[in-house]
């Protein structure tokens, strides 16, 4: 089967993200892209952060960008500036871990990855263009 992303297909591009079994079938299945999935994600609010559209998450180690950050942010509305604090998950060895507690992979919809300044940004509510 070939998987094709409807939203590129809607834009008249060929939208051709691969194959999956069975691969002699050649009928289409439809998914959808990293980039349509990324406008995607930036179009739905924030659970975590209602009422922010604009979170810039910086570095633990980089306490002066955070505080030149907030303070350069600070009284726009919709834009919040935090430290991260997540942190790897630590256990005892021979410590048993429960399968409530242990986070699945793709629990983190959003990939994070700083950029070389030491912070990131992350949208919410941006309008999302529909595929004709």
């Amino acid at each position: 089967m070939k998987l094709i992303c409807s939203w590129c297909r809607a834009e008249g591009r060929p939208g051709v993200l691969g194959e999956k079994p069975p691969l002699d079938d050649p009928t289409e299945s439809h998914g959808i892209c990293r980039r349509h999935r990324d406008e995607l994600l930036e179009s739905l609010p924030s659970s975590s952060f209602p009422g922010v559209d604009l979170l810039i998450v910086v570095r633990p180690r980089e306490e002066s960008l955070f505080q030149h950050l907030d303070r350069r942010w600070s009284g726009v509305r919709g834009v919040r500036v935090l430290v991260d604090r997540r942190r790897a998950e630590r256990r005892r060895r021979g410590d048993p871990v429960s399968t409530e507690r242990r986070r699945r992979p793709d629990a983190r919809i959003r990939p994070w990855s700083f950029t070389p300044p030491g912070y990131l940004m992350v949208r919410f509510n941006r309008p999302q263009r529909l595929p004709r």
